[in-house]
């Protein structure tokens, strides 16, 4: 029997462990959750509302065995209490929308006809959630999806084992019907198996761009709809009329926090030539005061990575782009518990171009470069060389300026003097190799479901 574990980053021990579902076991387990579908999208809208929230609600009463857990399995440090803000902000957000999105579109009521666009459940989703923000990202799709009469089916990443386990458990116990929402411990292979035989209606990953890939030629020829959200190297902008202190704080913290590995962390920074040096700076004692080590000391602002391999990635991208001339700026003595693997002390470069992967490749670590601009147009030309595209965190004072730049930017998501956030009324999307889709927001309700047209001729007499 294939077991799938999780390798805590804390101190390399196997925290946790359980057997991957056998493929008939797992067609079998969706068999009985498209089964449990039909009587749940019966149910009313805010009935299914209110029994999500409750499930939201159970969630937050788990806090003490959740957020150790996170600690423990990818190293995020207890003091910030998990993930509980956003993903309540994010559940009730969708909550509040509910009715609106879903409600039917008219056209007519007359003596004669009747016509309207319905919104339907696909049926079956399938999410597949990653591991840097394992409760926020599931959400996402998890809530909306059981609102609008989907049922779930649930797979976390091996590092992150036990949050489908928790979210499941917690809304079970809120009186969501067990077979509407079921976590499934799958090992890739079988996971292609389910996608390629059509057992899903709908799919949202959120992961490597590989990942995706694979996604999409599993579902190939199913005509299954797909929801992705892959890679990003998202950059900040910093024009002449910024405020200074405000763009080092937001954007260090965006670069750094969750020891970097955010889905729309900034990874690359260019900065007006006249503010340069003292951004750099700035930004430089910024960092210097992060404290690296353990995640379950409370004093720890910054815990290890969620593995040594994607510290391994981190550390090579960097000595890569020092080696083609790039600088180095903090002082590996202030991190001493830095210690070649999972724990990775952050790294602020200078000195660098688009000729080094460092600036182009995903880095998903708590590492940054810095670039020097002359205008505008030079930075939308570096913002747009990339092939990927979630957000972008522009920062002036100017609004219209801000509005006209991002016209010209391929991204999903145009921020102005603010980074690293993901705003639920807003839908959630990317471009290019970002990926495709969008959950959260009124589309996002649209994306889980199905327009259905009645058009009803009346009999008169």
């Amino acid at each position: 029997m294939t077991m799938i574990q999780c390798i805590s980053p804390v101190d390399g021990s196997v925290y946790a462990e359980r057997p991957a579902m056998p493929l008939e076991n797992a067609v079998e387990a969706v068999g009985r959750v498209r089964k449990a579908q039909k009587a749940w999208a019966r149910r009313p809208l805010e009935e299914r509302v209110q029994l999500v929230l409750k499930g939201v609600a159970r969630l937050n009463e788990m806090s003490d065995e959740v957020v150790p857990e996170l600690a423990w399995m990818m190293g995020r440090p207890v003091r910030y209490g998990g993930e509980y803000r956003g993903f309540n902000e994010r559940s009730n957000y969708v909550a509040s929308i509910a009715a609106e999105a879903l409600a039917p579109i008219r056209i007519e009521d007359s003596a004669t006809f009747e016509r309207r666009i319905e919104r339907e459940p696909h049926g079956v989703v399938f999410v597949i959630a990653p591991w840097n923000y394992p409760y926020m990202t599931a959400i996402n799709t998890v809530a909306p999806a059981l609102m609008a009469g989907n049922a779930v089916v649930l797979k976390h990443a091996a590092q992150t084992l036990l949050v489908g386990e928790r979210m499941v458990r917690a809304f079970i116990e809120a009186g969501v019907p067990e077979d509407v929402f079921q976590n499934l411990f799958l090992d890739h292979e079988t996971t292609a198996k389910l996608i390629s035989q059509g057992l899903f209606n709908f799919i949202n990953f959120t992961g490597s761009v590989e990942g995706g890939r694979s996604i999409e030629r599993a579902a190939a020829g199913t005509f299954t709809g797909i929801g992705l959200e892959l890679g990003g190297k998202d950059p900040g902008y910093v024009m002449e009329d910024a405020d200074l202190d405000a763009a080092v704080d937001v954007l260090m913290d965006g670069a750094t926090y969750n020891s970097g590995q955010c889905c729309c962390g900034i990874e690359r920074i260019y900065v007006h030539e006249t503010l340069y040096d003292r951004f750099v700076e700035k930004s430089v004692a910024w960092v210097s005061n992060y404290k690296l080590g353990n995640p379950l000391d409370k004093e720890t602002t910054l815990g290890p990575m969620a593995n040594k391999r994607f510290a391994k990635v981190v550390r090579e991208q960097v000595a890569d782009a020092v080696a083609k001339g790039a600088r180095a700026l903090m002082d590996p003595k202030l991190f001493p518990a830095d210690d070649g693997g999972a724990y990775l002390a952050p790294q602020i470069l200078v000195d660098v171009d688009h000729s080094m992967p460092f600036m182009r490749e995903e880095t998903f670590g708590p590492a940054v470069g810095i670039m020097k601009v002359k205008n505008d147009g030079e930075a939308i030309g570096l913002i747009n060389d990339s092939r990927y595209g979630l957000t972008v965190s522009l920062w002036t004072k100017d609004a219209d300026r801000a509005a006209k730049i991002g016209h010209e930017l391929e991204t999903g998501t145009v921020f102005m003097n603010r980074a690293d956030y993901l705003d639920p009324a807003l839908v959630w999307t990317g471009v290019k190799e970002t990926g495709r889709g969008g959950s959260l927001s009124v589309l996002g309700f649209h994306n889980l479901t199905r327009p259905k047209s009645y058009h009803l001729k009346k009999v008169t007499k």
